[in-house]
């Protein structure tokens, strides 16, 4: 089983921005609210806002936090376009669309679609996966095909995602209300 976790509110987008005072108190929050899952293994983007808004669950259940590069935003362009959230749309309509210094979607996707196989190998029954909004998004897209940009729009500073896993198919359930 996988648990993907969007990072709290944070003061800025840069990787290393950090949590705010009333952040910090929402990373706890979610710590209490996760820490009855059956996590064995958590894995974080190396962004500073990541690794802060799951410390606090890690703290709670005894559990390192491994650092995974491929768990970092995708980064849509360079410099940042001034019509970013059409570009981010075009980007879902088109997974192969990649803007000037940027990532496609698909290649995102691909990255933390290692990270999820590999925690899915791994001898823990639940993984917990630490991620941004973009990059949650495609990864659920891997398992869902049908979700998408209205998905990326709807998703809460934190979120939560499980992945359970049958013979057929994967079962995606939010498990997260704001």
């Amino acid at each position: 089983m996988l648990y993907i976790v969007r990072h709290c509110k944070a003061a800025g987008q840069q990787p290393e921005a950090v949590l705010t005072a009333d952040d910090l108190l929402q990373a706890v929050q979610l710590a209490e609210r996760l820490a009855a899952l059956p996590i064995e293994r958590i894995i974080s983007s190396p962004f500073l806002r990541a690794k802060q808004s799951i410390e606090p669950l890690a703290e709670r259940l005894g559990l390192q936090i491994k650092i995974d590069a491929r768990l970092a935003e995708r980064v849509l362009a360079v410099p940042e376009r001034p019509d970013w959230l059409a570009a981010l749309k075009l980007s879902f309509d088109d997974l192969d669309r990649c803007f000037a210094g940027g990532e496609s979607s698909r290649a995102a996707m691909h990255r933390a679609s290692e990270v999820a196989s590999e925690a899915m190998a791994h001898s823990a029954n639940a993984s917990l996966l630490v991620t941004h909004g973009n990059l949650m998004t495609l990864l659920l897209k891997r398992f869902d095909d049908r979700i998408g940009f209205g998905k990326w729009q709807r998703l809460t500073n934190p979120d939560v995602y499980r992945i359970s896993f049958s013979a057929e198919r994967a079962e995606i359930a939010r498990i997260w209300d704001a």
